[in-house]
Parts: C-alpha cells; structure tokens; sequence
C-alpha cells in the first residue's frame, strides 16, 4: 500500500516531490558542468583529469634552521623547525620522543612535549605519552617552503579591530 498525504494522493506521484527531484539533479549536473559545457577540474588538482594518473610533484623542502615560529593563532600546535625524514614513528617507536620527552630535553635542548600530552580523554594525567598523542605527524607538520595551495588572506588579531591607545 503507498503512504498517502492528508488529501489522500501518493506522495511518489506529487508533482511538488517530482520537481524537487528533476531541480536537485539538474543542480547537480550543472555544478559538475563549466558555462561552455567543459567539465570542471577542481583548482587543487591541476589540469589532469579526475581520476588520471599524475607524478606527484618534488616535495618541498623543509626548512632546518631549528628557529622556533610564532603561532597563528591560540592552540595551533606548532611546527617542526627540523627536518624529519627517516625518523621512525611506528606503534613501537617513536624517534621524536627520543629528545622532546621530559627526561631527554636537558641533554638535547629540545622543547619539552605538553603535558596535554600525558592526559587521556577524561583528563587524568598518565605516566607516559596518551596513545591519542603518540602519533606527532597527526598534528604537528615540519616547516617548509612551499608556496600555498590557494592564497591566504589570514590576519592577526593584534592587525584587525581597534586598537588600545
């Protein structure tokens, strides 16, 4: 039996259900469609085509000059100043660990991890790294000179608003 509305006609014959659906394809086809009729390729991707196969460009390279950045903005984690190639970060090792853990930062003068670090979800703090931590890549990248993949029109709050006199 087909579920009727309230002045009793189907709900798959109402011509208001049948527009919606005729609207919401042709939104469709039209946002994958270019004016002219050329399918659009998204700015990220280049000028291949979806789905072809494309050398993946050198990476960029990373800047090593151990200068500690500014942050952007409250919370952001901070970058790597160092490059990190080759380190191992598995389940069972963990090579960043081996200079920014607390026991190791006075004989390798590297920034101690946050003790955000040793809390679990609940907050209790644990002994050792929180395993939803472990993973630094996750969070934090190395500083390189790549140009940005789209422009950036980011401003300090110290740059935007009134000022204090």
């Amino acid at each position: 039996m087909r579920r009727q509305n309230r002045s009793g006609r189907s709900l798959t014959r109402s011509p208001i259900v049948v527009a919606a659906a005729i609207l919401g394809f042709l939104g469709f086809a039209v946002g994958a469609i270019s004016a002219d009729g050329v399918n659009i390729v998204p700015p990220l991707t280049g000028a291949a085509q979806p789905m072809s196969e494309v050398k993946a460009p050198p990476p960029a390279r990373p800047i090593v000059d151990d200068v500690r950045r500014m942050r952007n903005y409250p919370e952001q984690p901070p970058v790597i100043p160092h490059s990190i190639d080759g380190y191992q970060l598995t389940l069972n090792t963990n090579r960043c660990l081996s200079c920014h853990k607390r026991e190791f930062t006075e004989g390798s003068g590297a920034p101690m991890i946050s003790i955000t670090h040793f809390m679990d979800r609940d907050s209790q703090v644990l002994s050792d790294v929180t395993p939803r931590r472990y993973f630094c890549t996750q969070c934090h990248v190395v500083q390189s000179d790549a140009r940005p993949l789209v422009p950036n029109t980011f401003q300090d709050m110290k740059d935007i608003g009134q000022k204090q006199k």
